[in-house]
């Protein structure tokens, strides 16, 4: 029997090695991490942790610091020496919380400190396999993994799915198409892949930004003026209707359009014919129109500012453009995307992206959405001295917003405190006179926090 589509894949369990030497403690992070669903293996020292990796391979190691003849810090440089796709939690005492610090330092992903809970613990394993799977999507993903719709837009996140299969739709049919999205979201795109998707493909695809041509000459940009129709018309011009005869014409921003003009469209999409400016004969087009917004249309009919027969004429198929910030790991993908573009572009290496880092752009709102991550990649190429990517290398209002509610408004106030005390302590090598000092607390109430 003819198959009919592709299954999907089955999801590949997280491989996890837990190396303690107290039986009590390994038994009971082994409970708590198989309750989850992760496939665990157990070591009671550093040399059966070795042989366990070299027999099977490990998505994460978690690991006690204090262990008899080689200790967790011999762990951590041994995997980073020989595998660099393996994360690390450092489990750790009270007194050896410079210890911790220096784990972090050799490579190790984070670090837990005894006593803690189960919820602190599965906690802690999310967020640093969240880590390791943002940093397999950018560097070790499959290139030929497909990751992008049509025309080349890059997205694998379910909303993105849901244009992808609008753009298809909307191509097999000859209705007009209006497409919203905050600036910056790739509105032209969209409207290149319907038009490149559609069976006008092979002619003319105009883009029109309404918005950047002045009042006074839009309607002769658009439909065209004949010679002496005004001052300067030396000689007759086609529109960009007429340019786009047989394809499809992109109105940009048809939202600054003012209401005279909004007139004259309402008559080219009735009609199917467009006046030149100067001249009394209608000319007939055979022209597919999309346009594209990033106001809200229904608000501005509302205050009588954008004509409502006019909406509806070209709201007939409508592709809602999400935000950046709403994509998900769209994010990785398109960081993927354009670090190997412009690196290319400037003969160097593909940049690697720290995980600090990679939490900073996550946390970002991004109100320039696509358009700006784009630039940001460019520039920091441009400025970069090496081919590592760490979070002072970013703007600084980016870095300020990984404090300021970029993780949303879920997390308790001891969560943000607490990670706010564990980066500032990074910050200053592990040194708590120093991290106190900075976070306007004494050392006694520092050492409480920890």
């Amino acid at each position: 029997m003819k198959k009919t589509g592709k299954s999907e894949p089955a999801v590949k369990p997280v491989r996890i090695l837990a190396v303690d030497d107290s039986p009590d403690a390994l038994e009971l992070v082994r409970r708590h991490l198989q309750a989850e669903g992760h496939v665990v293996l157990t070591a009671s020292d550093v040399e059966e942790a070795t042989s366990r990796l070299r027999q099977s391979p490990v998505d994460l190691v978690i690991t006690d610091m204090k262990m008899p003849r080689a200790s967790g810090l011999d762990l951590i440089r041994h995997i980073r020496d020989n595998y660099r796709r393996v994360s690390i939690i450092m489990i750790t005492g009270y007194p050896t919380i410079e210890g911790a610090v220096e784990a972090v330092k050799l490579g190790a992903d984070d670090y837990l400190a005894k006593p803690f809970t189960r919820k602190e613990l599965l906690a802690m394993v999310a967020d640093v396999l969240g880590k390791h799977r943002r940093r397999r999507a950018l560097a070790d993903a499959d290139p030929s993994e497909p990751v992008s719709g049509p025309e080349g837009i890059i997205g694998v996140s379910a909303c993105m799915r849901d244009v992808f299969a609008t753009i298809r739709k909307a191509a097999a049919v000859q209705a007009n198409v209006l497409i919203g999205g905050e600036s910056g979201t790739g509105k032209e795109l969209v409207a290149r892949a319907i038009h490149y998707e559609s069976n006008r493909s092979s002619h003319p695809f105009v883009p029109v930004n309404c918005g950047g041509i002045p009042e006074t000459l839009l309607e002769s940009e658009l439909f065209g003026h004949v010679k002496g129709a005004f001052t300067g018309a030396t000689e007759s011009r086609a529109g960009f209707f007429q340019t786009a005869a047989k394809g499809t014409i992109f109105l940009d921003e048809v939202g600054e359009t003012s209401l005279a003009m909004q007139v004259k469209l309402l008559r080219v999409l009735q009609e199917k014919e467009v006046v030149m400016v100067g001249s009394a004969r209608p000319q007939k087009m055979d022209v597919r129109i999309i346009a594209g917004t990033n106001k809200d249309l229904p608000l501005l009919i509302k205050s009588r500012r954008f004509r409502e027969d006019l909406y509806y004429r070209l709201n007939v198929v409508a592709v809602r453009l999400p935000p950046l910030r709403e994509r998900g790991d769209d994010l990785l993908l398109l960081i993927r995307h354009y670090g190997r573009k412009y690196a290319e572009e400037m003969g160097r290496e593909t940049p690697e992206f720290t995980d600090r880092a990679l939490e900073v752009l996550r946390s970002y709102h991004w109100p320039g959405n696509v358009r700006e991550l784009e630039n940001l990649i460019q520039r920091l190429l441009a400025m970069l001295d090496g081919d590592r990517i760490d979070a002072p290398d970013l703007p600084e209002n980016m870095r300020v917003s990984r404090f300021s509610g970029g993780h949303g408004w879920s997390r308790t106030l001891a969560e943000v405190e607490a990670e706010y005390v564990r980066h500032v302590l990074e910050d200053c090598g592990g040194n708590k006179t120093l991290a106190a000092k900075r976070l306007g607390i004494d050392r006694k109430t520092l050492r409480d926090k920890l």
